[in-house]
C-alpha cells in the first residue's frame, strides 16, 4: 500500500474500507471500497490532490449536491461525498461489469442494434438531466458502464461541479475537462457556457465510434484533434461500415453538426431519429452523404479562427495531471538521407496516411532504383525486399502494403517484402492511389480514363471515360475522403490543370491550372503549372470546390525532372516536400571523342530539349542534326546545320512531335506525333528534310508508338510500343513492311521491357535494351528472324545502344554511366568479342539511367558522339523537408 493510499485508508476508516485500486481517471483515482454502514461494495473516487487544492472543499461539496438529486435508471447514483484529511471524494455504486471503453477496446465495433440501444439509453439519461438543468460535459466511453446489458452513465455532474468550483484556475492544474475525441466544437474552444447540445455532440461521437470503430476525428496530437473538430466534417459512418442504415448515419451526422443550433433540439429527438427508418436530414441534396452541407455553417466560416484559438487554449493545458506541457508546435526539419539511401533521380515518394513513415525510390546496388522505407522514429531507412525498379509508390492506409505501376500493370507488394501480386495486367498508365478505407486502388487507365480495382484483384471498374475528342491525358490523382470523388491532374494543349471526378457519375469539373493535386487535413494542395510554387486552399469535399481562393504555401518547391511528385501530405497534418529551385536549363551540342574529350559544337546555339520525349539524330553524312526542341510549350523537330549553321523548324503541329530519325537515304525525317487518329496516342510520321510538303503518316497502331527505325533498305519499319501499355508485358517491338503489310507483326513481345531499338548498318541485326534479368542489359538478335538467336552484349548493366557505321562495334552506357564499346562479329558463335570502357559521362551531359531511348548519336567516322550538355544550369541541391502541423502554420500566416 502506498503512502497516499495508506493515508486515505486511515482517513476513511470509520466509513469505508479500501480493498483495491481500480484505476485512474482524468480527475480522480478510483478505488473499490466496502461501505461499512450499508455493507456493500462501492466505487470511491478521490480527486487528484492538485485539483482539490485549487477548487477547495467547500465549493466542490456545495456544487456536487446537484448530482445527488438525479434519479434515473441509466444514471449511476451519487451515494456520498465529503472531505477527509484534505482528500475530496465522492462515492458511487460499484458495477459488476465493464465500461464501454473496455468493450470497444476488445471488440472495436458493436452490432448496430446494440450500439443504438446503448445510445438511446444514454440519451434518455442525458435528456432527463438536461430537463433538470444539469449538463454532463464529459460523455465518453470510459464514463458509460455496461451492467446486465444496460448502459449506466457515471460521473454525472462531476465535470460541472469541478468547473463551477474551480473556474479558470483549472489551468493551474494542467487539467482540461472533456476528452478531445468527444468534445463539441464549442467545448473545444473553451466556451464555458455550454448547452445540452454539447452533450448531444459528445454522445454522437460515442455512437459513431461504436459503429465505425473509431471516433469521428483522429490526430497524432491533442491540437490536431481539436483543429479537426473545428474545421473538418466527420466522414459518413457508411464509409467505414457499409451496412449501417442510412437513417442512423444521418441522425448521428445531424447530432455532430458543428453549429449547436443545427443539432437536434433535445436528446429525446435524437433518440427518436435513431429508431425512425424514414428519418432524413431536411436539407436538399444531402441524403446519402452522411453529412449536412458545410458551406453555411458558422463553424466552417469561423473554423480556422476557432482552430487557432483551440490550439492556444490547449497549449496551456494537458490531458493528464502534472505540470502543464506546451502544445505540439509546428515543426520544420530537414530529413537527412545519406548517399547510400538518398532519393533517386526520379524523386518518387509517398507519405503514410498517419504521417509516420515515408516510402521512396532510392539507390540499388544492381539496378536503377530500389524502394526504401523510412520510419520517422528510425535514424536510417530500410530497403524493401523484392522492390527493384518499381514505379511511384502508393502506401496503403494501414501501412502494410505499397501499390505501384510497372510495365503497364498494377501490382501490390507487402511493405515487409515478399512476392508482389499483379492485380491489373495491362492498360495502366500511372499513378496508383488507395481510398481511405483501403477498399479500392484507383489509377489512370490507358484507354478508358480513371478506373479502380480492389487490392485483392478482380474486375476493373471504370470510373470515368476518357474524352478522346479533347485530347490530352490524365496523370496524378488523389482519392478524396468519403470515396465519392477524385482530384486529378489533366494535361492538354493548354497545359496542366486540376480537375475533380465524381466517382458515381464520372462527371469531370475543372478547378484551376496546376499540377500534382493532393488532399490533406481539409485542404487541397497542388503546384503551379511550372511546378515551382506549392498552392493550398481549404476544400469542400462535398461541393468539390475551394472555400477560399488558393494562395501560395511554399515557394521554390524543387520540380522533379522526371515528372514525379514534388510533395506528399498525410491526413493528420504532416507534409514532406522537396525544397530547392531548378530553372529550366539551356543545352548546347557537344562532341565527345572516344577518349572523353569534350568539344562544344556551336556555343552560340542553345535550346531546351524539354523534360520528356526528346531525341536527336545525325544525318547519314553527319552535316545536319534533327533534334527535338521544346518551344512555346510545344515539342517540335528542328534541323541544325553543323557545326555553326542555322537551325530551322521542321514541324509546326501544336502538340508533340518527338524522337526524330533520318531515313537511310538522308532525304526525310521520321518522328512520332500525337497528330494521328487518337489524341495522345503517337503514330509514326515522316516529312521531307527540305521542309516542303506535308507530313505523311507511315503507321498508326491501337497502342502508342514511341520509337521508329527504318531498315537500311527501307523495306522494314520497326516500332516500339510503349510505356504504359502491355501485351503480355511492357514495351514491345513490332515491325511491318509498308509496301506490303497492312498490320504490324509482333517481333519481341514479352513480360519485360524492350526498348532503345537500333538496326545494324546491313539491316541484319537488331540490338535493343531489356530488363528481363531485372536489370537493363543490351541484347543482340538476328533480324528479321528474331527468334533464331539471342546474345547478351553487356554484362554489367547497359542502356542506350547504338551501332557503329562500320557494323563491327556496338556502343552503350553501362550501370556506372560509362560509355562502353563492344567489339562484335555478328553471325559467329561468339558474336561479342570484347568490351572496353571509353570514358565516363560528364555530369552535365543530358542522360539518365532508365530512359527508354538513346540520347546521343554516333558520328559517321565512329570516333565521336554528339550529345547535349547543360549550360547556365541554375539549380540548388534538393532538400527533403518534414513539416508537422502545417495547417496550423498556414492559417496563422493567413491571419485566421
Amino acid at each position: 500500500m502506498t503512502e497516499v493510499t495508506g493515508k486515505l485508508s486511515t482517513a476513511l476508516a470509520d466509513r469505508y474500507r479500501l480493498e483495491r485500486h481500480l484505476g485512474e481517471g482524468g480527475m480522480a483515482t478510483v478505488y473499490l471500497a466496502h461501505d461499512l454502514k450499508h455493507d456493500r461494495k462501492v466505487a470511491l473516487k478521490v480527486l487528484k490532490p492538485e485539483l482539490a487544492a485549487v477548487i477547495g472543499a467547500e465549493r466542490f461539496l456545495n456544487e456536487i449536491k446537484v448530482t445527488a438529486n438525479l434519479q434515473h435508471p441509466n444514471i449511476l447514483a451519487l451515494y456520498d461525498s465529503g472531505e477527509a484529511d484534505s482528500f475530496l471524494y465522492y462515492v458511487m455504486p460499484f458495477i459488476e461489469g465493464e465500461s464501454l471503453r473496455d468493450q470497444l477496446d476488445r471488440d472495436k465495433q458493436l452490432g448496430v442494434d446494440e450500439a443504438v440501444e446503448i445510445t438511446k439509453s444514454v440519451a434518455s439519461a442525458l435528456d432527463y438531466a438536461h430537463r433538470h438543468d444539469v449538463i454532463h460535459r464529459d460523455i465518453k466511453p470510459e464514463n458509460i458502464l455496461i451492467h446486465d446489458g444496460q448502459a449506466m452513465v457515471a460521473d454525472f455532474g462531476i465535470a460541472l461541479a469541478v468547473t463551477q468550483a474551480g473556474g479558470q484556475r483549472l489551468t493551474e492544474t494542467g487539467l482540461s475537462l472533456g476528452t478531445p475525441h468527444y468534445m463539441s466544437p464549442e467545448q473545444a474552444t473553451a466556451d464555458r457556457d455550454l448547452t445540452s447540445r454539447s452533450d448531444q455532440y459528445s454522445l454522437a461521437c460515442v455512437a459513431y465510434e461504436m459503429l465505425a470503430g473509431e471516433p469521428p476525428h483522429l490526430g497524432n496530437s491533442v491540437q490536431a484533434i481539436i483543429a479537426k473538430i473545428i474545421t473538418d466534417d466527420a466522414a459518413p459512418i457508411t464509409k467505414h461500415r457499409h451496412h449501417v442504415p442510412l437513417h442512423i448515419d444521418e441522425a448521428i451526422c445531424k447530432a455532430l453538426d458543428k453549429t449547436p443550433a443545427d443539432r437536434f433540439a433535445t436528446l429525446a429527438d435524437f433518440s427518436n431519429a435513431l429508431s425512425n427508418p424514414s428519418f432524413t436530414t431536411t436539407v436538399a441534396g444531402t441524403r446519402g452523404t452522411g453529412r449536412t452541407p458545410t458551406t453555411t455553417s458558422v463553424w466552417n466560416r469561423l473554423g480556422p479562427v476557432a482552430a487557432i484559438l483551440a490550439v492556444v487554449f490547449f497549449a496551456a493545458t494537458v490531458w493528464a495531471l502534472g505540470r502543464p506541457q506546451p502544445a505540439t508546435p509546428v515543426t520544420r526539419v530537414s530529413v537527412f538521407l545519406d548517399e547510400a539511401q538518398a532519393l533517386s533521380g526520379a524523386f518518387a515518394f509517398d507519405l503514410a496516411a498517419d504521417g509516420s513513415m515515408l516510402v521512396y525510390q532510392g539507390p540499388a546496388a544492381d539496378a536503377v532504383s530500389q524502394m526504401w522505407v523510412r520510419q520517422w522514429d528510425a535514424l536510417q531507412g530500410s530497403p524493401i525486399r523484392n522492390a527493384i525498379e518499381l514505379g511511384p509508390p502508393a502506401l496503403s492506409p494501414d501501412r502494410r502494403e505499397v501499390a505501384f505501376t510497372r510495365q503497364g500493370s498494377l501490382r501490390v507488394l507487402p511493405l515487409q517484402g515478399g512476392v508482389a501480386r499483379t492485380i491489373v495486367t495491362e492498360g495502366v498508365r500511372c499513378c496508383a492511389r488507395w481510398s481511405d478505407d483501403g477498399a479500392w486502388i484507383y489509377f489512370d487507365h490507358l484507354s478508358t480514363g480513371f478506373a479502380r480495382v480492389p487490392p485483392s484483384g478482380g474486375p476493373v471498374e471504370i470510373v470515368s471515360q476518357a474524352d478522346s475528342a479533347t485530347g490530352g491525358f490524365n496523370s496524378w490523382l488523389d482519392v478524396l475522403p468519403g470515396n465519392k470523388a477524385l482530384v486529378a491532374e489533366r494535361t492538354d494543349a493548354d497545359g496542366p490543370s486540376i480537375v475533380t471526378v465524381d466517382i458515381a457519375s464520372g462527371e469531370t469539373k475543372s478547378l484551376t491550372d496546376g499540377q500534382f493535386p493532393r488532399y490533406g487535413s481539409g485542404y487541397l494542395l497542388y503546384t503551379t503549372p511550372d511546378g515551382r510554387t506549392l498552392m493550398v486552399a481549404p476544400f469542400d469535399v462535398d461541393a468539390l470546390e475551394f472555400t477560399r481562393p488558393p494562395v501560395p504555401l511554399i515557394e521554390d518547391v524543387f520540380p522533379p525532372g522526371g515528372g514525379y511528385n514534388y510533395f506528399s501530405v498525410s491526413r493528420t497534418g504532416t507534409m514532406v516536400y522537396l525544397a530547392g529551385s531548378r530553372a529550366p536549363p539551356s543545352y548546347e551540342l557537344v562532341w565527345l571523342s572516344r577518349d572523353g574529350t569534350l568539344t562544344p559544337i556551336d556555343p552560340e546555339y542553345t535550346f531546351d530539349p524539354g523534360g520528356n520525349n526528346r531525341g536527336l539524330s545525325l544525318s547519314p553524312d553527319g552535316t545536319r542534326l534533327a533534334i527535338t526542341t521544346l518551344e512555346d510549350a510545344n515539342y517540335d523537330i528542328w534541323l541544325k546545320e553543323l557545326p555553326r549553321g542555322p537551325a530551322s523548324r521542321l514541324t509546326f503541329y501544336p502538340g508533340i512531335d518527338v524522337r526524330p530519325r533520318w531515313t537511310p537515304d538522308g532525304q526525310s525525317i521520321t518522328f512520332l506525333s500525337d497528330s494521328g487518329f487518337a489524341p495522345n496516342n503517337p503514330a509514326i510520321f515522316a516529312k521531307r528534310a527540305t521542309g516542303t510538303g506535308n507530313r505523311e503518316m507511315l503507321f498508326d497502331h491501337e497502342l502508342p508508338l514511341w520509337e521508329a527505325v527504318m531498315s537500311p533498305d527501307e523495306e522494314w519499319l520497326l516500332t516500339r510500343t510503349g510505356g504504359s501499355t502491355t501485351i503480355a508485358g511492357g514495351r514491345d517491338v513490332w515491325g511491318l513492311r509498308p509496301a506490303t503489310d497492312t498490320a504490324a507483326a509482333a517481333l519481341i513481345v514479352s513480360p519485360f521491357d524492350e526498348k532503345a531499338i537500333t538496326l545494324s548498318p546491313d539491316g541484319r541485326w537488331l540490338v535493343y535494351e531489356s530488363d528481363e534479368t531485372r536489370r537493363n542489359e543490351i541484347y543482340l538478335r538476328p533480324f528479321p528472324n528474331v527468334n533464331d538467336g539471342l546474345w547478351l552484349v553487356s554484362t554489367d548493366g547497359g542502356v542506350m545502344p547504338r551501332w557503329s557505321h562500320s557494323g563491327r562495334e556496338i556502343f552503350f552506357i553501362n550501370g556506372n554511366n560509362e560509355m562502353v564499346v563492344a567489339t562484335v562479329t555478328p553471325g559467329s558463335d561468339i558474336p561479342v568479342r570484347q568490351r572496353d570502357v571509353l570514358f565516363t559521362l560528364p555530369p552535365t551531359i543530358l542522360f539518365r539511367q532508365g530512359e527508354q531511348y538513346a540520347l546521343y548519336d554516333v558520328a559517321p567516322d565512329d570516333q565521336r558522339f554528339i550529345m547535349m550538355r547543360a549550360v547556365n544550369l541554375q539549380m540548388t541541391k534538393p532538400e527533403l523537408i518534414l513539416v508537422e502541423n502545417w495547417p496550423v502554420a498556414f492559417e496563422a500566416a493567413q491571419g485566421n
